[in-house]
């Protein structure tokens, strides 16, 4: 009998242990239950600034040379050198430019004989004393006596070219490839690149083509500068596409008067491409994935959460704008989310 007690008292107690562990269990689980506070998320308008890395060209280069081999006898600029136009660079050997000065004068003399023959020849025309074909053959003698000194003063002319290099434009010297003694080859003596204004060159996606005009202004910053900031304006769309990235080229016109800009310098260029209605998220909201450059945000609803792949356009202040993910009127969570997973239930905390 007391056997019997005991076995009883003790199947008691261990349906007591166990119904009291199962309610321990439950209550556990409800305490895990992760806990997360959300906001609610509507679209607006967002200025569309988008901002290019940018590579500074000059807006002229002009390589100096002579058309022909010759000796350089002197270099008067060197690289870095300022150059005003028509100053001038190089001088080459002259020992030719004598003997076209003589040409062209020959040609002259022969000119002036020819014109006095046929003045003579037109007066005698006019009192009878001579003929008409003598004055066509005088007429065709003097053109090609005119012809003749044109042709040498041209070749005298394109020898001195040759010979007194002088820069067509201002700008700064960027290569001097010879010295003083050395032959012409090749490579130009001098190069020149006019570096007021300058072009910045940025290339853009085929999705923001339309939103690109020639004239519209930019702004421009340069790591060299810190936060200075330059104005300039679009001066060309480029009429086709890169097959390769897909991106069409822009050149942007930057004043330079200063010469603080120079060619091959690396610089941001910020562009207004108008306004677009977009949803805009706490910053605190965003999730990067590890390892990936993915970004999430966990979406409540019907008291779980979902795990959406987001698209982010800008920075916002303390926000962000994001393209694509999350729909006006969402709830997302803000805080809480290191306990998260896609399709996690969860108490909100207000």
């Amino acid at each position: 009998m007391k056997k019997k007690i005991y076995f009883t008292s003790l199947l008691l107690s261990t349906f007591t242990l166990f119904f009291s562990c199962s309610g321990e269990k439950e209550n556990n689980e409800v305490e895990k239950k992760p806990t997360v506070k959300i906001e609610r998320v509507e679209s607006r308008d967002v200025e569309q600034i988008n901002v290019y890395t940018a590579t500074v060209e000059p807006e002229l280069i002009n390589n100096i040379s002579s058309s022909t081999p010759n000796r350089i006898k002197e270099i008067f600029v060197d690289e870095g050198f300022n150059v005003s136009k028509g100053q001038t660079v190089a001088i080459l050997d002259d020992i030719n430019i004598t003997s076209y000065e003589l040409q062209v004068a020959n040609a002259k003399a022969s000119l002036d004989n020819i014109r006095q023959d046929y003045e003579r020849a037109v007066k005698l025309l006019e009192i009878g004393g001579g003929t008409q074909q003598s004055v066509d053959q005088m007429k065709l003698q003097l053109t090609n006596a005119e012809n003749s000194l044109a042709s040498a003063e041209r070749t005298l002319r394109n020898v001195k070219e040759n010979t007194i290099l002088v820069s067509p434009i201002s700008g700064v010297v960027t290569a001097r490839n010879y010295d003083p003694g050395d032959m012409t080859g090749a490579l130009p003596i001098v190069t020149v690149a006019q570096v007021n204004p300058v072009k910045i060159i940025i290339n853009i996606p085929e999705s923001e083509l339309s939103k690109v005009s020639k004239g519209m202004p930019a702004t421009i910053t340069f790591d060299t500068y810190g936060d200075e900031v330059f104005d300039g304006h679009v001066t060309m769309v480029s009429p086709t596409v890169d097959t390769n990235s897909r991106t069409f080229s822009v050149e942007i016109g930057l004043q330079n008067s200063e010469g603080k800009i120079l060619p091959g310098m690396f610089g941001r260029v910020r562009l207004e491409l108008g306004r677009a209605n977009h949803v805009v998220v706490p910053d605190r909201a965003i999730v990067k994935q590890p390892g990936s450059a993915n970004q999430y945000v966990y979406v409540f609803h019907n008291g779980k959460v979902s795990y959406n792949k987001v698209e982010i356009g800008q920075r916002l202040g303390n926000a962000y704008e994001l393209l694509s993910g999350v729909q006006p009127g969402d709830s997302v969570v803000v805080t809480g989310q290191t306990k998260l997973a896609d399709g996690v239930a969860v108490d909100i905390v207000n």
